[in-house]
């Protein structure tokens, strides 16, 4: 008898028939020899029009006897039937988290004592997945034994996986119920329902405030505005004047982190995050732009505590005597802004609204008026560009020679975006001198008629050094102008109104008379 099995391509064609539905859960080649065996399974692929494979002729006739297996017509049978499936499915689950383990175990050079008692069969894992339960067991195991010798072979018990896999299903856990609590919510229309899949949980955000470099003043302000009331609401609750702040305006010229800023604090708040743009609350139906503003006050009140985070607000709230706006504009402003602090709201909800923008003195005064704590968030100093290159560089090799300070110093009026730029560009000299290399190295054999060299791996990109950004400094400018009209403005509005301004009251360039004189 000849028994032969298929690649996971053919089941993927021929997975299509009745019969191979009940097989190809079991997700291994040995399916495709049952789905091989059904007489339909080529003639379907002829009644598509498709073109039959040349492998799948050839299997053909060197199998011409098929087998019709049928689903067993009895309920009992069926049953019982349906149950040894699910055993099969399972032990092949079993086994499969079992080959990922000693594959990761073999591969960092370690072994584990009786892993064949483990079970794992609720998820599958995956090669990362069997990394991280190896790395956390890894560290049980260094706990337990503190005096092991490190020459010697590591040798894992089952209780350290155990605990790997412990840590993982509940992180998992805690994902899974997150998301399912805002599957739970109930959405009274259309509108809130189309919202609630932009909601954007803590968990999956992934920036905290370590990942932002200097700002520590501004980062001090928003954990006391923003984070103790979502944390810790009880002690906000005596007296009327300790009430949360419900608007608070990021402003400053670009690439100084506002985005990253309101990140961290949705992150760290552990609220939930929505970010408005204006795709998100625009219709082409007229009065539809109004009900998606509404839907968005309502939606997050109910999965308070939130964010409402408007990024670019000057697009979106803008003054409204703007003779060229649309009157559907307008109305969805004051909608906006009737939702966000009017006669309904209610000043128990956890809901902030943060906006950033790079020109505040475009925002309508209404606007300005119910973002009480307005946030300059300037361009960084020689020490806070310091602070910002270690952040960014905290994951890179760097020679001995490279001075983070030097760096900083002649990078002035670089923002924080421009020197992730100037990192990046500073991370390719080295990649770029491997492939000249072997530019060089492939022309030189094949003048030689020789073979052509192995290519490099990443062991072979040589660390950063001083000369890599002095490159980068030449490549890379800033951005913004610390003398541009735009950024005379700004500081002109955080004197009048900002967090700290000295309130002294100067003509602001767009406020001249341009009148012509005569």
């Amino acid at each position: 008898m000849v028994v032969a099995s298929a690649g996971a391509e053919v089941v993927c064609r021929l997975g299509s028939h009745p019969g191979g539905l009940l097989f190809t859960k079991f997700g291994s080649n040995q399916t495709a020899l049952l789905d091989l065996a059904f007489p339909d399974s080529f003639g379907r692929l002829h009644d598509r029009g498709k073109e039959v494979p040349k492998p799948n002729r050839t299997l053909t006739k060197l199998f011409p006897n098929k087998i019709t297996i049928h689903m067993p017509q009895d309920e009992a049978l069926l049953a019982s039937w349906k149950q040894q499936l699910d055993r099969d499915v399972e032990t092949l689950k079993i086994k499969g988290n079992l080959h990922q383990l000693r594959t990761v175990l073999g591969r960092c050079g370690m072994e584990c004592e009786g892993h064949e008692t483990l079970c794992i069969k609720d998820q599958t894992l995956t090669t990362e997945s069997a990394e991280k339960i190896i790395g956390w067991a890894l560290s049980h195991h260094l706990m337990q034994n503190s005096e092991a010798k490190p020459d010697s072979k590591l040798i894992l018990s089952c209780e350290s996986i155990q605990y790997g896999i412990g840590i993982l299903q509940s992180i998992q856990n805690e994902s899974k119920s997150l998301k399912k609590s805002l599957k739970d919510v109930v959405t009274e229309n259309e509108f809130e329902k189309r919202l609630l899949a932009d909601v954007i949980p803590p968990s999956d955000i992934d920036v905290t405030f370590d990942d932002i470099g200097a700002l520590e003043k501004v980062k001090d302000t928003l954990k006391e505005l923003v984070m103790l009331p979502l944390q810790r609401p009880e002690l906000f609750c005596k007296g009327q004047l300790t009430k949360p702040c419900k608007g608070i305006l990021l402003f400053g010229p670009p690439g100084t982190g506002k985005t990253m800023l309101a990140k961290a604090i949705a992150t760290e708040a552990g609220a939930n995050f929505i970010n408005i743009s204006m795709s998100s609350i625009t219709s082409k139906w007229f009065g539809e732009g109004e009900k998606y503003v509404k839907a968005v006050f309502s939606l997050a009140s109910k999965i308070s505590p939130s964010v409402i985070f408007v990024d670019e607000v000057d697009s979106m709230l803008g003054r409204r005597e703007n003779p060229g706006e649309h009157e559907a504009m307008r109305k969805m402003k004051n909608e906006f802004m009737v939702n966000w602090d009017g006669l309904r709201t209610k000043d128990t909800e956890r809901v902030l609204v943060l906006a950033a923008t790079n020109r505040p003195f475009d925002l309508d005064e209404a606007v300005i008026r119910r973002m009480p704590r307005r946030l300059m968030v300037n361009l960084p100093d020689a020490p806070n560009r310091a602070k910002i290159l270690k952040v960014i560089l905290a994951k890179e090799e760097l020679s001995p020679d490279v001075d983070l300070d030097a760096v900083a110093n002649m990078t002035d009026g670089y923002s924080g975006s421009d020197l992730k730029n100037l990192c990046v560009t500073a991370a390719h000299r080295p990649i770029k001198e491997i492939l000249e290399k072997e530019k060089k190295e492939r022309v030189a054999a094949l003048a030689e008629g020789q073979p052509a060299p192995a290519l490099c791996s990443s062991g072979d990109v040589r660390s950063l050094n001083m000369e890599d950004f002095k490159y980068a400094h030449q490549q890379v400018c800033a951005s913004v102008s610390s003398e541009s009209v735009n950024m005379t403005e700004l500081l002109q509005w955080n004197e009048l109104y900002g967090e700290g301004g000295s309130r002294i009251k100067k003509a602001l360039s767009y406020f001249i008379d341009k009148r012509p004189t005569r």
